[in-house]
């Protein structure tokens, strides 16, 4: 995956477009628009990978660089959500467990995860949606239909 651009395609099932923001051969966002970027190309093999997820196959995308440009504690964070397998979900208490350097007890390291899943540029990839009572970076009918199609 070594292109750089825009990539597009709408998803019946979400009733929105996925939106792939790549550059050196690393995602830096996926967004859900109603309407995508008018530079948007439509045919990458990460959206071919994305729509058979949106379709039932399970894929964890751990092979898929996603480019973290957050501050380190949040970086740490999401990392250890791309590690939640799928079909599985956590709290936000057990990410902070998961997360070297993160105190599960301290209100402010709490508010520090929900910052950071938040802040995730790159739900489905990152999937934040399997933070039951965390915020999640998609817009909320998408978590739905994520959550929907893990059976969470």
């Amino acid at each position: 995956m070594d292109d750089a651009g825009i990539y597009a395609r709408e998803s019946t099932y979400l009733e929105r477009h996925v939106q792939l923001g790549i550059a050196s051969g690393r995602v830096l966002s996926v967004s859900f628009p109603h309407d995508p970027d008018e530079e948007a190309q439509g045919d990458h093999e990460l959206l071919d990978r994305v729509f058979a997820y949106l379709e039932g196959v399970e894929d964890d995308f751990s092979d898929v660089q996603v480019a973290l440009t957050l501050p380190t504690d949040q970086r740490s964070v999401l990392e250890r959500v791309r590690e939640i397998p799928y079909g599985d979900q956590i709290n936000v208490e057990t990410l902070a467990r998961m997360t070297a350097g993160v105190d599960h007890t301290d209100e402010d390291d709490q508010n520090m995860v929900r910052s950071a899943l938040d802040s995730n540029p790159a739900p489905l990839l990152v999937p934040d949606h399997r933070v039951r009572d965390g915020p999640s970076a998609a817009p909320p009918d998408v978590e739905q239909k994520l959550r929907s199609l893990e059976g969470l």
